[in-house]
């Protein structure tokens, strides 16, 4: 069961005094406003943002019933008669030490995991492999931040048996209050990589910190051929390795890795362990998978587990899927296969992202039993009904008997969804009907136990084993870096005309529209119609203006830009004859780029034309830069931009009243901070592209354009492969077709060569023509490639960048060629 702390318990593990009156009791850390499930037992956080403060989330929590508030900044109390305060000099840390108060109510093993890859993967290996034997509380998802160990670690209670907890850090000085929280009996490091190398001196600064981790631990494991380094610890030191002797130290590893053989999908391999030598069969191939394994077999060993019962389970092994997969399903639904984990928080989250994307559209969940939490049935599905309510979910599927068994002791009450109870996962299949899912938001949460990749396998439309991902948390994080360099008072306007870049529209926006950037721009008015009717209610830029799209523009609260006397006159007009006044225009000025917009000679005759008229109201004045991105015309950049602001300034003068000013493109808002005037539009750079050659931003990979092989085939030397014979083999060759051509957006210009793709850990050259739906490639280099085995076209391995170099084009052609054959997956980590 979960804990609780009275208000004068939080007051004196804080040192602060309580501010207002109450008698809240806390059973939640609460730090996104989004995520609340009992409002009265909440405490929130009130942490800054890259562009909010969190004081600026009080109101509305207040509304919804949280009356318990930490801050680290002064706002006015009085206005929230009933809230209680606890000004603190920094909110995290306050959630850190309250945290770290509620582990030492605690006795029982604790595994602490940190490194610069592998951690989510061996943490819930580990869970697999002990949930057996254990009742266990872990980090839910990725949750290895600052923020994210704390509320992990605040789930422990009573009925728990071990923690396992990952922990992650980008910077010196960040590992102590994170190493208070945890308090690991034991450690594990999984390996050192890149990843935030940029926030530390050295490797071994980066080993340093990372090993504050394990204070409070009698035992670390390492790999010791991917830590090749000696930690400063008092803890005794287990490793494992391919080599006979460490690196660190000159001491053999005590898990010896000595053979591998690799056969079709799994692995055999030849350990030794206290002088006894095993096999072991591993459900993997791929040299990562292999490695965050006997980490894991050497904690089971540390734990005295026999090698017999480690060689049965291990075999029980599933891959781990960390993200929420957002998929087309029948009827026009979209499916969130969630059963990646199964935990409150996790449903919480999966529960709001569904919230965020269905705007008016139902939502249903399946839902099974939460298993070996811990707390009381009654308890647990109480919050889960909660949640469900909260989330506006229409109807409930129960899975289960204990989910099930809840339903029916409250069949009296009131929900606000309706609920249909089911004993397993078979009797959901042999109820469903295609007709009980229409153009709605479908849920599924279960546990392992009920396989419901089932449900998932009969839900998901099979149209097409070619599919783009779209990481929607990697493009949140591109936009905060984006945001990071903008001045304080700067807004953000983010394109996604062109279907979002080739990656949804209305997905993209309604995301963008939860991290309240203040404009949206497409290129069309039907565009903009379908990001209205997405249930999109920012205000929309639309380029294109015609006066055959004037109706839907004002029918649907689309602002035109206006470029020319003509088109200018005629949207007018077209206000006038509706009675409308004040209706929001943007002005596209001509600087250089020569494509659109009024040119230098005619500002003087637009800005007495517009400052004589009372029916538009001037929202922006905008212009494009044509080389933001070139250092080389930089002072012709500077020309258009001085050109802009003087024209601006005129404009401003016969207007009477200010308006936004914007030129700054993705590359300019890196380039220059002077050229970002009071707005900037952010394209490519969302989707983790771009062009500028300066130091690295650290954007991440939004999308990924993923196949499968069809067929393999082995061809003789001198054998053609292709249309016109056009692939000519020069030696024995293993050859793999894929299903990808030019009709999903392939460039027909990457065969014969110029294009490669990313196939089990190698990249692979095309063979012959590009055809329409299928290509060739040559992975007679890539041992045992195998029909359904994946095949990366872009995206992680093989960056988009790469891809219009080698097609002689630019990424925004790649990105919007992708065909809307091609399904997209929506992905939230």
């Amino acid at each position: 069961m979960m804990m609780q702390y009275q208000l004068n318990d939080i007051a004196a593990i804080l040192q602060q005094p309580i501010q207002g009156q109450g008698n809240a009791v806390i059973q939640y850390l609460v730090t996104d406003s989004r995520n609340i499930v009992d409002a009265t037992k909440s405490i929130f956080f009130a942490i800054k943002g890259p562009r909010r403060t969190g004081t600026s989330f009080i109101a509305d929590l207040y509304q919804q019933g949280v009356r318990v508030f930490v801050i680290d900044e002064p706002i006015d109390t009085n206005e929230f008669k009933e809230g209680v305060f606890f000004a603190v000099p920094n909110t995290v840390k306050a959630l850190q030490a309250i945290a770290a108060h509620h582990r030492t109510k605690f006795s029982i093993p604790v595994i602490g995991i940190t490194g610069s890859n592998g951690k989510t993967i061996v943490k819930e290996w580990l869970y697999q492999l002990l949930q057996p034997d254990f009742n266990i509380v872990r980090s839910p998802r990725s949750y290895n931040s600052q923020i994210g160990v704390p509320i992990s670690v605040w789930q422990m209670n009573e009925q728990h048996e071990l923690g396992i907890f990952e922990v992650g850090i980008s910077a010196k000085g960040e590992m102590q209050a994170l190493a208070e929280v945890v308090q690991p009996t034991m450690g594990v490091f999984t390996n050192i990589g890149d990843a935030h190398n940029e926030g530390f001196a050295s490797v071994a600064e980066k080993v340093a910190e990372k090993t504050k981790l394990f204070a409070s631990a009698s035992k670390i494991i390492i790999a010791s051929d991917y830590i090749p380094f000696s930690l400063q610890t008092n803890a005794a030191i287990v490793s494992w390795g391919s080599k006979p002797q460490q690196s660190a130290g000159n001491l053999p590893p005590n898990l010896q890795l000595i053979a591998q053989y690799k056969e079709n999908n799994s692995t055999q391999l030849v350990l030794k362990y206290q002088e006894e030598e095993f096999q072991l069969q591993v459900p993997f191939t791929d040299e990562a998978s292999l490695q965050n394994l006997l980490t894991c077999v050497l904690v089971l060993l540390q734990l005295n587990y026999r090698i017999s019962v480690i060689q049965q389970r291990v075999l029980q092994l599933t891959a781990v899927e960390m993200r929420m997969q957002l998929r087309r399903a029948i009827n026009q639904s979209y499916l969130l296969n969630d059963s990646y984990s199964n935990d409150k928080i996790s449903l919480s989250l999966a529960l709001q992202f569904l919230k965020e994307q269905a705007n008016q559209q139902p939502i249903i969940a399946i839902v099974s039993d939460i298993v070996d939490t811990g707390e009381p049935a009654e308890q647990l599905y109480q919050q889960v009904a909660q949640m469900l309510s909260s989330s506006g979910v229409k109807q409930l599927f129960a899975v289960g008997s204990e989910i099930s068994n809840y339903f029916t002791q409250h069949a009296s009450e009131s929900f606000p969804f309706s609920i249909q109870l089911f004993a397993n996962t078979q009797d959901v299949l042999h109820h469903l009907h295609e007709t009980m899912f229409q153009q709605c938001y479908i849920l599924l949460k279960g546990a392992r136990k009920f396989a419901f990749e089932q449900l998932a396998h009969w839900l998901e439309q099979q149209v097409h084993q070619t599919i783009m991902e779209i990481n929607l948390t990697a493009m949140v994080h591109n936009l905060k870096a984006y945001q990071s360099m903008l001045q304080p008072n700067t807004k953000l306007m983010a394109m996604v005309k062109a279907f979002g870049y080739g990656s949804g529209a209305g997905e993209v926006a309604r995301r963008l529209q939860q991290q309240q950037v203040d404009y949206l721009t497409v290129a069309y008015a039907d565009e903009g119609v379908t990001l209205r009717k997405a249930g999109i209610h920012l205000p929309i830029m639309v380029m294109s203006a015609d006066e055959y799209s004037f109706d839907a523009m004002v029918n649907y609260s689309l602002e035109p830009e206006l470029f020319s006397f003509q088109i200018l006159n005629a949207f007018h007009q077209y206000i006038t004859q509706q009675g409308l006044q004040q209706y929001p225009v943007h002005i596209k000025l001509n600087t250089g780029m020569n494509r659109l917009g009024f040119d230098a000679a005619e500002i003087a005759q637009l800005s007495n034309w517009l400052g004589n008229q009372q029916i538009l109201r001037v929202k922006s004045v905008l212009s494009h830069l044509a080389a933001s991105e070139d250092e080389k015309e930089d002072a012709f950049t500077q020309h258009q931009v001085s050109h802009f602001s003087k024209a601006c300034t005129q404009i401003e003068a016969a207007l009477g009243y200010g308006f936004i000013k914007h030129i700054a493109n993705t590359a300019a808002i890196r380039r220059n901070p002077n050229w970002q005037f009071n707005m900037v539009r952010l394209g490519i750079g969302l989707y983790g592209a771009d062009n500028v050659h300066q130091a690295n931003l650290p954007l991440q990979t939004v999308a990924t354009l993923k196949t499968t092989v069809a067929q393999v085939r082995a061809l003789n030397a001198g054998e053609t492969v292709s249309y016109n014979r056009s692939g000519v083999l020069k030696r024995n060759s293993i050859i793999a077709t894929v299903r990808i051509g030019y009709a999903d957006g392939y460039p027909r210009r990457m065969g014969n060569g110029v294009g490669k793709m990313y196939v089990k850990g190698s990249l692979a050259p095309t063979v012959g023509k590009i055809c329409m739906d299928m290509c060739m490639i040559d992975v007679t280099d890539i041992p045992n490639v195998q029909p359904g085995d994946a095949v990366e076209i872009f995206g992680k391995h093989i960056s988009i960048q790469e891809v219009a170099k080698a097609a002689e084009t630019i990424s925004y052609e790649i990105m919007t060629g992708i065909s809307l054959r091609v399904k997209r997956v929506y992905i939230e980590e």
